[in-house]
This record gives C-alpha cells, sequence and structure tokens, in this order.
C-alpha cells in the first residue's frame, strides 16, 4: 500500500498528551513519527484519545505525458514521456497547465550552459494553468484558480506539475492564459531590468540588442512608454519593421551595419546610458564601446556565446558599470513578484504592452519549438500547448488577440494581426495622448503591489 498522510491540526488541541505520541511510538517502532502539522505512515491507521481524533487520508498519484531530458545536447534530446504526479504536500499545489511559455533559458539547460540538479529533469520555467488540487494548509489558492509562475522550480513542459503555492499568482480575467503564458518571466525580467536594475526615465537613451525577440520587444515598448531614446539592434529587415512598430526611434541591422558606429553616429559620439544585452559573446565588447561615461551595460543572455573575460581597467576608461542580472534574485521574495507581475499584467490592461504571440507548437513539439528559436526564426514570444487542449489552440504560426478592459469600461482591445487571421485594427492605447493619472501611475510602475494592480484592474 502506498503512502498516506495523517491530517492533524495539532496546535488545535493544546492539551493533548505527550504520552500519546510515546505510545503511538513504541507500538510502531519501524515507523517515524514525530510531532508536526502533517505526519506520515506506512499504512492507514485511526488513532483516537479523548482529545483528538487523528484521521488518515489515502495519497493518490496519476501519470501525465511531460518533455524530459535524460541527457545533455541538441533539441532531440527532448523526449515525449509519461511521468508520475502525485498529490500536493504542505505549501504545494497542483497545476493543469493551459500553456507553457518558451523562453531562451530553457535551451541554456538543455545545451549544459546552466546545470539542472539532475538528470533526467523536465524543463520550463513559465505556464498557466488550473489549480487542480491543494495541499494542506493552502489558503488563498483553490482549486478552479487560473494562476501562472515563472523561474524555479524547473518543470513547466508538463500536462501537470506540482508547484509551491507561494511561487504563483493570480492571472487577472481580462488577460489571456496564453498570452499571460507567454509574458511572465520575459515581462518580469523586462520589469525589473528597467525599474531596478539600471531605472530608466524620461530623456534616457538605451541600446536594446535582439530588439525583436521576446523580451527585446517589450523592453522596447516599456522604455518608449517611460519616455526614453530606443535603439534597437536586430539581424532582418522584417524584424527592423517589428522592432520599429515597439517603439525603437532608431533600428540598427547586424548585418547591413556596424552597431558601434551607428549609435555613435546617433547619440553624436556620446554614447548610451545603458545598453541591454542578451546576446553575449557577438555584441559585448561593442556593447561596452557604445556606453557614455557612467554608462550601464546590463547583461541578462548569451545567445551567442558567453563573452571573453573582461578586465577591470577595461571599466575605468569611462568608470563604467557592469552587471550580469538574473530574475531570480528579484522576485526571491514574495512581495517583490507580486509587484513585478502585477506591473507587468497592468501595462498589459493598460496598453503600454502589446504581446505578440507570433508562435504555437503542441508540447510534444518542443524539439521543433527549441530548433526554431536557436535558429531565429521566431519574433516575439513562444508557447507550448499542452497536446489535450484542443487544435484549435495550435498553430505553426498565428496571433493572439489581446482583450481587455480600461479603466473607464469601455472595452480596448490590442492586436498583431500578422498571420492573415481575422482580427481588430483598433490601435492599443499607449504612451501617448490623454492619460488619467491612474493610467500613468501604471505605465510607470508607481505601485506598491499585486494587490493593488488587481483593485485597479476590477478583478
Amino acid at each position: 500500500m502506498g503512502f498516506v498522510r495523517i491530517h492533524s491540526t495539532l496546535h488545535q488541541f493544546p492539551f493533548l498528551p505527550n504520552h500519546i505520541f510515546t505510545n503511538i511510538t513504541n507500538q510502531h517502532s519501524k515507523l517515524r513519527l514525530q510531532r508536526q502539522q502533517h505526519l506520515n505512515f506506512i499504512k492507514p491507521i485511526s488513532i483516537k484519545s479523548n482529545f483528538a481524533t487523528i484521521r488518515a487520508v489515502s495519497t493518490s498519484s496519476a501519470m501525465v505525458k511531460a518533455i524530459r531530458v535524460h541527457e545533455i545536447g541538441g533539441p532531440e534530446v527532448l523526449k515525449w514521456e509519461d511521468i508520475e504526479i502525485g498529490e500536493p504536500k504542505d505549501g504545494e499545489i497542483r497545476v493543469r497547465n493551459k500553456a507553457i511559455g518558451l523562453n531562451f533559458i530553457d535551451i541554456y539547460y538543455r545545451t549544459g550552459v546552466y546545470k539542472a540538479d539532475a538528470l533526467p529533469f523536465t524543463p520550463g520555467m513559465e505556464a498557466v494553468g488550473v489549480v487542480t488540487a491543494v495541499g494542506p494548509g493552502i489558503t488563498g489558492r483553490q482549486v478552479g484558480d487560473v494562476v501562472a509562475y515563472a523561474g524555479n522550480p524547473m518543470g513547466a513542459y508538463a500536462e501537470e506539475q506540482i508547484l509551491p503555492a507561494d511561487k504563483v499568482v493570480p492571472v487577472p480575467s481580462s488577460i489571456d492564459p496564453i498570452v499571460a503564458a507567454s509574458v511572465m518571466l520575459k515581462g518580469m525580467t523586462v520589469q525589473y531590468l528597467i525599474r531596478r536594475t539600471f531605472k530608466v526615465e524620461r530623456g534616457h537613451t538605451i541600446l536594446v540588442h535582439a530588439a525583436a525577440g521576446g523580451v527585446g520587444s517589450l523592453l522596447c515598448q516599456w522604455a518608449n512608454a517611460l519616455g526614453a531614446i530606443v535603439i534597437g539592434t536586430v539581424s532582418t529587415e522584417a524584424k527592423a519593421a517589428q522592432a520599429k512598430e515597439d517603439g525603437c526611434h532608431h533600428v540598427i541591422i547586424t548585418k547591413q551595419e556596424n552597431f558601434v558606429e551607428r549609435v555613435a553616429d546617433i547619440t553624436s559620439g556620446q554614447g548610451v546610458d545603458v545598453v541591454y544585452d542578451s546576446v553575449g559573446k557577438d555584441t559585448f565588447e561593442g556593447s561596452l564601446a557604445c556606453l557614455k561615461t557612467r554608462g550601464y551595460l546590463v547583461s541578462f543572455g548569451q545567445s551567442s556565446g558567453a563573452p571573453d573575460p573582461v578586465p577591470l581597467s577595461a571599466l575605468a576608461v569611462k568608470s563604467l558599470f557592469l552587471t550580469r542580472a538574473s530574475l531570480m534574485h528579484y522576485t526571491a521574495k514574495r512581495d517583490e513578484l507580486l509587484e513585478a507581475a502585477g506591473e507587468v499584467f497592468a501595462n498589459i490592461a493598460t496598453g503600454v504592452l502589446r504581446v505578440r504571440v507570433n508562435h504555437r507548437y503542441h508540447l510534444s513539439q518542443a524539439a521543433q519549438a527549441h530548433f526554431d528559436l536557436e535558429s531565429r526564426k521566431t519574433t516575439g514570444s513562444v508557447v507550448l500547448i499542452p497536446d489535450g487542449a484542443g487544435q484549435s489552440d495550435v498553430s505553426d504560426e498565428g496571433c493572439v488577440i489581446v482583450r481587455a478592459r480600461a479603466y473607464d469600461e469601455r472595452p480596448m482591445t490590442m492586436s498583431n494581426n500578422t498571420c492573415g487571421c481575422e482580427g481588430t485594427s483598433d490601435e492599443p492605447v499607449m504612451a501617448t495622448g490623454n492619460k488619467s493619472a491612474r493610467d500613468i501611475r501604471l505605465q510607470t510602475g508607481k505601485t506598491s503591489s499585486l494587490q493593488d494592480m488587481y483593485h485597479d484592474l476590477r478583478i
């Protein structure tokens, strides 16, 4: 018989004698019984006293489909397999995923750039799903809630997964789950990059590498809304057009121009206040050269490989600042997580951010999705849809129409109608024109918590 969980809230019974626990231990010498809120035994039992009844309830497990990595390597190491998933324990919830975000960090783990705790492992660090079970003692979450998460623990490439309850956030009803899954990790990355690592303000000039990528697209839009002059680098004409739509004032096609020389021309030799570099080896030295005196180089990725070591003396030439930032260190605390997610959702709802979900794949096709992302065949966000979610949710390429509700209760729409599907052509509310003080407050991220955001969004 499998393990069972004995449910007992011992603090509710302050008069429960200690000798009861001693007797139990003596009678079951092979079992480890500890005086704590939840006790585990080998077989179901019912222990009665004059003070309390401790009830044993059996747990269950089920098989679900997931992507597994048994060895480090290319996309071909992503295997579609059955895995066992149990019941949530203390502080945990079980979530049935509706949409899973694909990010370059998934490739880093698959290729060994970042080390997973052990092999085999299930990749994926971003998803939105429905709560299907809650562990003992959980408050604030219940079965049926739609929640999102981004970051550790890894394991999103699965039909269902167990998550710490304090690592998920509720998804506003105005945000499509596919959009939320595509934007949680990328959006919160942008939030910490431009709000905390280097606080972008009106009048700053910034350089964004990979401006048409998932993070780059959102970063350019948000920085433009804050009043910055945005310079973006891309690899193709098509991506240049998208970067301009996303708020880049100047776009540099790196296959046609030297971005260091072009930045010098744009800034009249002054350089930029900050460079946001997710490319790494191919752009790192040039990024340093683009900075003005006391400028910031914010490295947050290395899609082209790890940069060569840089001597400190190279920074001294212009008193430069260099940081290698990670989302996990900016959302480790619950209040920081809520603040970051709240700003992202609020900026989607107000139209500051237009989310492009240009590519969707079945979860079982994760290998193809990885190949396309590595080959730079994608723009905007990429999501994986669990195979059981329905064919209508998946296409090789498509767009998601984001519908939200504005503060005056009129419906507000955003679209990226580049795939030929029927959709709205209404322009989103951006950071220009007449906006209320509350709109500007959300735009600039000047709120304290996700609860405040949710109140403003009338959820």
